[in-house]
């Protein structure tokens, strides 16, 4: 099994979830987009900048990761033109046609002030093919050669690369090769979770683990749902983005809460009138003071997520990581022979088998150790 590599300037190894805005109840690393900052009235870099950065504007003391905007292209595309220059849209709040250069990327999150920062990359679609891919591909790299020589504050923020390539093994690997000759502090996979099979997804994440470096973060970008994040551990990525945990729970609109042993969807008609609460184990506000018949409203704080990913962290520093996967996988599908075929073949690709019998010991996330943020390079302004 591949070592989850060390955070920039940190002399730990664990993996990291950012489910987006739950800053509230996360100690280590808080994830914003930063492409939508220029865009909010009232609400630009040059605000933010003022108020001591995200950091001072959110009242956040600990990590923060922005995103360069990129992965909006995909969802704006309507709006949007790609260019060598830059990406040209229209705001979606009033309209004005706006280029987001790889340079005026990089100028807002200096201003924002986090403590990593995404390059712009050409960002398609994982079910795109042809020409388009290879576009995408060379230009993420030259734009990252962009970012660096437009980045201001290098001792102060982390910039990473954003690896492109679609699903074609040698545009991958020929991305992987470009971008690791430059001297940045860490590495994201980008361009997947978009509709790709399972079968696809982990053999282009064991591709790039094998060609990024060991002692730089890996960053995989969309990936959330509890499996997923457990195999791709296993496969040795140790950072980790999406919106399913905060979007699943969004209250009487969607109404699930994730539990060790897949999701409970609150909105059922057998929970109206339960007054348990939504786990027993779970020491978060939500768990702690409201039932079934109330979470729906609370969902959002219920960090089951976060609790997984500390308990693979635990895991790994006991070395006890196979195991626990073992466990896991039990615990989730009632067996391994019910297991998803992707998830096997993944994690014996690293030699986890899932055959064996599971630890006499139920898997309870509430055991998870609290463990200390990672020590990013602080900004001059924090303690």
């Amino acid at each position: 099994m591949s070592d989850p590599p060390k955070d920039p300037k940190d002399d730990s190894k664990r993996p990291t979830l950012l489910p987006g805005q739950l800053q509230f109840l996360y100690d280590r690393l808080c994830f914003r987009c930063d492409v939508e900052c220029p865009l909010i009235p009232f609400q630009g870099p040059d605000l933010i900048k003022k108020a001591n950065g995200l950091h001072g504007f959110m009242n956040w003391p600990r990590n923060l990761l922005t995103d360069s905007g990129g992965f909006q292209m995909v969802s704006l595309v309507e709006l949007s033109e790609v260019t060598e220059e830059g990406v040209r849209f229209r705001s979606p709040y009033d309209g004005e046609e706006i280029l987001l250069s790889p340079e005026k990327s990089i100028e807002i999150q200096n201003a924002l002030g986090s403590d990593i920062m995404m390059q712009l990359d050409d960002v398609v679609s994982s079910t795109v093919t042809g020409p388009r891919v290879e576009e995408a591909m060379y230009r993420s790299v030259r734009w990252l050669d962009r970012c660096i020589a437009a980045n201001k504050r290098p001792d102060e923020q982390n910039l990473f690369a954003i690896i492109q390539g679609g699903l074609d093994p040698v545009l991958r690997t020929k991305c992987l090769e470009e971008m690791t000759q430059r001297d940045v502090p860490g590495f994201a996979i980008g361009g997947l979770s978009g509709g790709e099979s399972k079968d696809q997804f982990w053999k282009m994440v064991s591709l790039s683990t094998d060609r990024l470096p060991r002692e730089k973060p890996r960053y995989l970008m969309g990936v959330g749902y509890a499996t997923d994040l457990v195999v791709c551990v296993a496969l040795g990525f140790d950072m980790f983005d999406c919106v399913f945990p905060t979007r699943t729970a969004w209250g009487r609109r969607f109404g699930s809460a994730l539990v060790p042993w897949g999701s409970l969807q609150l909105k059922n008609k057998q929970f109206a009138k339960d007054f348990r609460p939504i786990d027993e184990n779970c020491d978060c506000p939500t768990c702690q003071r409201y039932s079934y018949l109330q979470g729906q409203d609370h969902t959002t704080i219920h960090k089951q997520g976060i609790l997984l990913i500390q308990s693979v962290e635990e895991s790994i520093i006991e070395q006890r990581f196979p195991q626990f996967v073992q466990d896991f996988m039990t615990t989730m599908y009632g067996s391994w022979e019910r297991c998803p075929q992707w998830a096997v073949d993944a994690l014996a690709s690293v030699s986890i088998s899932l055959e064996r019998p599971p630890s006499k010991n139920p898997l309870d996330y509430s055991n998870a150790c609290p463990l200390p943020s990672p020590s990013l390079p602080p900004l001059s302004s924090r303690d």
